[in-house]
């Protein structure tokens, strides 16, 4: 069962139009582009589960400005629990991490790691730009496992395109189709832009976009039903709310705090 928080991150990244927002938001080669967050901002959020009211907590995290691999990057982070009660009837913690390149918007690499009862997950992903490839690589239970496969030259993966998302303008009417690539997968992802709305969440009220969006897998098949996202319309253009369906129940994520990284 994938984490409630990298599937609403998944979904949530599904509308980031790389194209568009490259056009917009990169500088001149080798300056950053213009980002509405920064090093160390942490979003907390509470996330609901079918019928839990607070299934758990989940994070998202620029941890750092790093050098990724012979370019400058940012560590994205994002992690989440169970509360106490659900962990005890069954133990699970989901981190997943990313470098995105500081002038491109494009992930360099990326990671999931998966603790499940008491077994443990780890996939990394590598893209290959000029080959346009993906490198995807997993250790299951001690089990390794490698495969390469093809990309466009905009690909994203989940954690990655979510802050990619934050640095361009909504308007209503738009509608958007980007490949996602999650877990050794390529996933097609399209938004919809619909209308401004007050949304109330822990954090407070606030206005902001709603996004619809729609998951397929590479057979056409739907991944994730009923998805939402609001982002906020102040200048952090911050992801308050995300919420949709999938085969193990419904979920939701409102934003609860904006704060440091410890």
């Amino acid at each position: 069962m994938r984490p409630l928080i990298v599937v609403a991150l998944v979904a949530a990244s599904a509308v980031a139009p790389a194209l568009r927002v490259r056009a917009q938001s990169a500088g001149a080669p080798g300056r950053d582009a213009a980002v509405p967050f920064k090093v160390g901002e942490r979003l907390t959020y509470d996330v609901t589960w079918s019928t839990f009211l607070v299934a758990g907590t989940a994070y998202a995290t620029v941890a750092a400005r790093v050098d990724g691999g012979g370019a400058p990057a940012y560590h994205l982070i994002a992690d989440g629990r169970p509360i106490p009660l659900l962990q005890r009837l069954y133990n699970v913690y989901y981190k997943m991490e990313s470098m995105l390149d500081t002038v491109t918007l494009l992930p360099q690499r990326t990671s999931l790691y998966s603790e499940e009862r008491a077994g443990k997950r780890l996939a990394n992903t590598r893209f290959d730009r000029p080959k346009q490839k993906a490198i995807f690589e997993l250790d299951d239970a001690g089990t390794p496992l490698k495969n390469e496969f093809d990309v466009p030259p905009q690909v994203q993966d989940g954690l990655a395109a979510i802050y990619v998302l934050r640095a361009m303008n909504f308007k209503a009417g738009d509608r958007v189709s980007l490949p996602v690539a999650d877990d050794g997968n390529l996933y097609t992802v399209q938004a919809d832009p619909a209308a401004l709305e007050q949304v109330r969440v822990p954090l407070g009220t606030m206005e902001a976009w709603r996004v619809n969006v729609s998951v397929v897998d590479a057979a056409g098949k739907p991944a994730v039903s009923d998805a939402v996202v609001w982002y906020s319309t102040d200048a952090r253009r911050l992801p308050i709310k995300l919420q949709g369906k999938l085969p193990v129940g419904h979920f939701v994520l409102v934003l609860r705090e904006v704060g440091q990284a410890p």
